[in-house]
């Protein structure tokens, strides 16, 4: 786990560096960003990490009444106080990690992810100000003011095409606020850096969330993961709210048992590490420990 000094370093870094302006098209933690943070994966080496596994992490607590949410969801902390509670019906459809080693491991990741991406000294971004209704932005890295944002925000790429927008001061909030993807644009290739705390009301926002402090969408619909509390305190909150995340649930928490994938029947092709259709329900394949034509074997004598 991470160290006390370790965090309160980093989290001064962090801190000092908010306060600066973000890039434009010349921030060296520019386009390519965006799109580490939604498709790494935990063996790999990119920016996304172990982070990019969980739909939701928070630091102590996740809380989710009515709605329901695709992926992972982790705290940090273990419990008490960390804590992932689901009322009226919330739905979570992927592993719930209360301060296990996948969502520790997934939410150093996180803050290392929100230390790169900080706003730092000699960044030439300038300040996008006002509710960016109507704004259509092209790929590439913005700042934006923390002023309410409410109509319409069109982004327009390709499918590969990343944006990295930053609040670099203040929070992000939205009421009846929009994100419209077009021309093949990607909710996974969009990253949202913010300062402090975001609070989405009847929205629908599009992006992944690195939150300074707490994340919390009443009602409306997110397409993104949501990361909360890298300042050191910081929940998340969904209300009614129809949320599908980037992570991909892998099994990584240690409340629920995911079933191995389905995979090639044949005999004799080497271990697979899966479930030849539904024949053997949560076993391996017929050949797991190295059966051969004539000599079928199961994963364990089963």
């Amino acid at each position: 786990m991470i160290t006390l000094h370790r965090l309160t370093a980093r989290l001064a870094a962090v801190a000092s560096l908010a306060t600066l302006l973000a890039a434009a098209c010349t921030d060296s933690n520019g386009p390519s960003g965006p799109a580490l943070l939604a498709h790494g994966d935990r063996n790999d080496n990119s920016s996304g990490g172990a982070s990019s596994g969980f739909s939701v992490l928070a630091n102590a607590a996740v809380t989710c009444t009515g709605g329901s949410v695709v992926g992972d969801v982790g705290t940090f902390l273990t419990a008490p106080p960390g804590a992932i509670t689901l009322t009226e019906g919330c739905l979570v459809s992927g592993a719930q990690d209360i301060g296990g080693p996948a969502a520790v491991a997934a939410y150093n990741a996180f803050l290392d992810q929100y230390a790169a991406l900080a706003p730092q000294l000699g960044d030439n971004c300038p300040v996008i100000t006002g509710t960016l209704a109507g704004a259509n932005l092209a790929p590439g890295v913005y700042c934006v003011s923390s002023e309410a944002k409410t109509g319409v925000l069109t982004l327009s790429g390709g499918s590969n095409s990343t944006w990295l927008i930053k609040v670099p001061s203040g929070a992000l909030t939205g009421t009846s606020f929009s994100v419209v993807l077009a021309g093949g644009a990607q909710a996974c290739n969009v990253t949202w850096w913010v300062d402090a705390a975001v609070t989405m009301t009847d929205s629908d926002l599009k992006g992944n969330v690195l939150a300074g402090a707490a994340i919390t969408v009443t009602r409306g619909t997110f397409s993104g993961n949501a990361w909360a509390g890298a300042d050191g305190v910081g929940d998340v909150t969904f209300t009614q709210a129809a949320v599908v995340g980037c992570g991909s649930s892998k099994g990584h928490g240690k409340d629920k048992d995911h079933d191995k994938d389905k995979c090639n029947q044949g005999v004799g092709n080497g271990p697979e590490g899966c479930d030849p259709g539904n024949s053997n329900h949560k076993h391996g394949s017929n050949d797991e420990d190295g059966g051969t034509p004539g000599n079928p074997g199961r994963k364990g004598g089963h």
